[in-house]
């Protein structure tokens, strides 16, 4: 042990200490870390602890100034707020971060519970241009031009101003002609913003190659793996995932468009055929409003687990809550966590629909993510790759499905079998969808013909028809290739989807281990969440009873389950 005191920056006690901090105001606590002696062992511990509570205090500040900003996109104040956080400060605390990094790395510190943190640390390093910075700054001004295009967008409807979200109820009327006005409605905009959309995408993706090339990488795709500290699987396997995809999954898919087409009386399906309830139901209404969906979800949450429910009733006493569509709000739901405060916050959109209810579920399952991975002492240690955060959420969709019929629950028992129809059937959907934007993205970060916005529209024609059958698109290629400027992590989050697809995979494993022993299930689920950044991937799905791959031996295995499953419920 060192005689010697290390002496700290006494910190902020509050997050609200850098809510109108500008970069110099925050800097200086930057540099008193790196003026900090790492000369004994003994020393990087705290000095660790007190670096990972400025980055609480910092992130969440800019949590808050975004959440203020997508719960209304038109107010100037609030988008200013989110841009001198995510444009201006980040991009250069991304350079102090790297600073303090190589420090840690070069003192050759090492202990169980972060060689991930700390290979991930060596990877930023690795990746680190001060070249960039600019060019981080300037996509994220762009990614908020997006926000604010997209989350300004309302449609007139029966004299009423909507919100496009709010048009979804209609795309389930059993009148056919209502639900093509409604799918004719929602894409019209992005169809009319169709060149505004695509310049924009333009400077982004001339940027993000820049990125890629300022690091040594032949492209972004390249760069992403790194940058997203992809270790444990490569761009190869995620080839096998699209083809094991194509084989498996689209089949399959098909079929149940073939059962759609049979039970709707139909001689082909359109587009605004698909949500409809097969037998002409009326859509399940399974909440009249947000405080109703608030109170049923609870329920719900209680009896998956305890813990859970007291978790969700903690966000909602705190208003951590904002889940109902209005107008100049951000499309698009997200869990966003309050590394400070220890506490997860839910954006959505809901409009009253089993959708919705899926959504909650799926972000619910974040917030739990982030409540357990609290307890890591370190918010590198909490802070885990998109697989793991997409597995928590994923997982919950299935785990809570049991529970929606409960008493004063979402749904009869009658009205919970066929949700669970429509869900088990989404979720094969998903996968194939899922495979159609990640070779998309990968299309346009590597064929050289990226910068090509037509070229871009007819690529996402052809992939769309490889993992898309049995559905007539005739006459509909603009509404069709609306659908990529709707996907927002196309334009926001490059890269970030096949984590749905390999999410999705350990997601079905759980749920099958919970057919046999659903206290089991939760339980190993929660304590894989609790293990945050602390292991890797494969380790972290096997604590959840789950493998960690995507290969086409297990897809198949999975897609024989979701049909037989499929044909249980449909006969019951």
């Amino acid at each position: 042990m060192s005689d010697r005191a290390v002496t700290l920056p006494i910190l902020p006690d509050s997050p609200a200490a850098f809510a109108d901090a500008r970069l110099e105001d925050i800097l200086p606590w930057y540099e008193a870390l790196a003026a900090v002696p790492l000369d004994t062992p003994d020393a990087v511990g705290p000095w660790l602890a007190a670096w990972s509570r400025l980055e609480e205090l910092v992130t969440e500040a800019a949590a808050e100034a975004m959440i203020a900003y997508t719960a209304d996109t038109r107010d100037p104040a609030r988008e200013a707020a989110h841009l001198r956080f995510s444009a201006e400060i980040f991009p250069q605390l991304e350079e102090q971060g790297v600073r303090l990094a190589r420090r840690l790395v070069a003192t050759g510190f090492t202990r169980p519970d972060l060689e991930v943190v700390l290979r991930r640390f060596r990877a930023g390093i690795e990746i680190f241009r001060e070249e960039n910075l600019p060019l981080f700054s300037e996509l994220e001004e762009l990614s908020a031009s997006y926000q604010r295009l997209t989350g300004g967008i309302t449609v007139e409807w029966e004299g009423e101003t909507r919100t496009l979200p709010q048009l979804g109820p209609f795309l389930k009327s059993p009148d056919r002609a209502v639900r093509e006005r409604a799918f004719r409605a929602m894409g019209a905009p992005y169809v009319a913003m169709r060149d505004k959309l695509a310049g924009l995408f333009d400077e982004m993706y001339s940027r993000r190659q820049r990125v890629a090339k300022n690091a040594g990488f032949a492209d972004f795709e390249a760069y992403s793996f790194a940058a997203k500290c992809r270790f444990d699987y490569t761009p190869d396997d995620v080839t096998r995932f699209h083809e094991a995809v194509e084989a498996e999954v689209v089949p399959a898919v098909t079929r149940i468009l073939e059962l759609r087409k049979q039970a709707l009386g139909l001689d082909v399906l359109r587009p605004w055929d698909l949500d409809v309830d097969p037998a002409s139901r009326p859509p399940l209404r399974p909440f009249r409003d947000a405080a109703e969906l608030v109170e049923k979800a609870s329920r719900v949450f209680h009896a998956v687990a305890p813990e859970l429910g007291a978790e969700f009733d903690l966000m909602r006493g705190e208003r951590l809550l904002d889940l109902e569509s209005r107008a100049g709000k951000a499309p698009g739901g997200y869990c966003e966590t309050l590394h400070f405060r220890g506490r997860p916050y839910i954006h959505m959109n809901a409009v009253g629909l089993l959708d919705d209810v899926n959504t909650l579920l799926h972000e619910s399952g974040h917030s739990f993510h982030a409540f357990a991975s609290h307890r890591q002492p370190l918010l590198w240690q909490r802070h885990v790759g998109a697989e793991s955060a997409e597995l928590a959420s994923m997982s919950m969709e299935l785990l809570a499905a049991p529970y929606l019929a409960a008493p004063g629950g979402m749904a009869s028992e009658e009205e919970l079998r066929l949700a669970r129809i429509e869900h088990l059937e989404e979720v094969l959907m998903t996968l194939a969808h899922v495979a159609a934007v990640d070779a998309f993205q990968r299309w346009i970060y590597t064929s050289g013909q990226g910068g090509d916005a037509a070229a871009r529209d007819q690529a996402w024609l052809r992939i769309r028809d490889r993992f898309q059958a049995g559905v007539d698109w005739s006459g509909l290629d603009d509404d069709r290739i609306a659908r990529w400027y709707r996907q927002l992590h196309i334009f926001l989050y490059p890269f970030y989807y096949i984590e749905y697809g390999l999410a999705q995979l350990g997601a079905l494993q759980i749920w099958r281990r919970s057919q046999a022993d659903q206290a089991a299930a939760v339980r190993d689920y929660r304590e894989a969440l609790a293990l945050g950044c602390t292991v890797s991937l494969p380790a972290m799905y096997a604590r959840a009873g789950a493998k960690f791959g995507a290969d086409r031996a297990l897809i198949g295995e999975l897609v024989a389950l979701v049909e037989g499953e499929l044909a249980r419920l449909r006969a019951a």
